[in-house]
């Protein structure tokens, strides 16, 4: 009897009395007879599976459901499905009309990197989908995460030393307005680790865990990880050693027996030199040099 009337639901994450909900918002058709809204709140359970976490029946043209760590976790994905019917003919039903995925917890953007051995920062942002609450007068409104880095070798099956830098191991997620996608937002970079091996692409992962929380609902919450992956780049070598014998980047080989320092080698594009200190290591008989010393900036 009631054709589809354009609902259209719509999640966005709210504070109420201090505590973490979300609100199901839905368009109120002027229609008669006047209707009532059956509200079906869901989460993602597993992979194209969906589990009902609460129903409503209301006059109303929203309906909430609180982020309370039991029912409804951070790390959920949440649905909103609405039916209109008509109090005075209950079998007059609308088409139920189904919100979009509403993801609750942090967000990194992009959720996965590809960067390269060359030097470049690349911009992680770290958002959170649902406002922060303050549980104490001694706590500021923040979330604060801390960062971890872990390589996990080449193609994800050996581990290996760090692939990847960050510019810091702790950021704060401040409590701000909600916009369309974010309650919270801070960001740090991330760089390839130029390691001057020539070990092929190698994937990495960022962690970030919550610290110092009172309360149970971030405590109980570790967001995704963020993969990286690696591209292992072509790198330049030089040497130096015995007495001496030098070969330069582009393979020249030639032979230093003096004694002093030295500039081996300066970059023209940034801020790098290395110098070395030589010394008599011949004896009376032949003018010979060794390396005693070297500095690198």
């Amino acid at each position: 009897k009631l054709t589809s009337l354009a609902l259209q639901p719509a999640i966005t994450p709210e504070l109420v009395h201090g505590r973490v909900h979300l609100k199901c918002s839905y368009s109120r058709p002027s229609a008669k007879p006047p209707l009532q809204y059956l509200v079906v709140w869901s989460r993602l359970s597993t992979p194209g599976k969906k589990e009902q976490i609460q129903r409503d029946t209301t006059l109303q043209s929203f309906s909430y459901a609180e982020v309370n760590g039991r029912n409804l976790r951070l790390g959920d994905t949440v649905f909103c499905t609405v039916t209109a019917f008509s109090r005075d003919t209950p079998e007059w039903q609308s088409l139920p009309e189904e919100s979009k995925g509403f993801y609750a917890g942090i967000k990194f953007l992009p959720e996965s990197l590809q960067i390269a051995e060359d030097g470049k920062e690349h911009v992680l942002s770290i958002l959170s989908t649902v406002p922060i609450a303050c549980p104490g007068q001694d706590d500021s409104c923040k979330i604060t995460l801390q960062l971890s880095t872990e390589d996990l070798g080449k193609n994800s099956q050996l581990p290996g030393p760090p692939n990847i830098a960050l510019s810091a191991c702790q950021v704060d997620l401040l409590r701000a307005p909600c916009s369309e996608s974010s309650c919270a937002a801070a960001a740090v970079t991330v760089t390839a680790v130029t390691d001057f091996a020539q070990d092929g692409n190698r994937v990495s992962r960022i962690r970030a865990e919550p610290v110092r929380r009172r309360d149970f609902l971030w405590r109980a919450y570790t967001p995704k990880d963020v993969k990286v992956t690696v591209r292992d780049l072509p790198t330049g070598n030089c040497y130096s050693f015995t007495d001496p014998h030098i070969i330069t980047f582009d393979g020249w080989r030639y032979d230093n027996y003096k004694i002093g320092t030295f500039l081996l080698c300066r970059s023209v594009s940034r801020a790098f030199e290395v110098h070395v200190r030589q010394w008599d290591c011949g004896g009376h008989r032949s003018a010979t040099a060794c390396n005693c010393g070297v500095a690198a900036r």
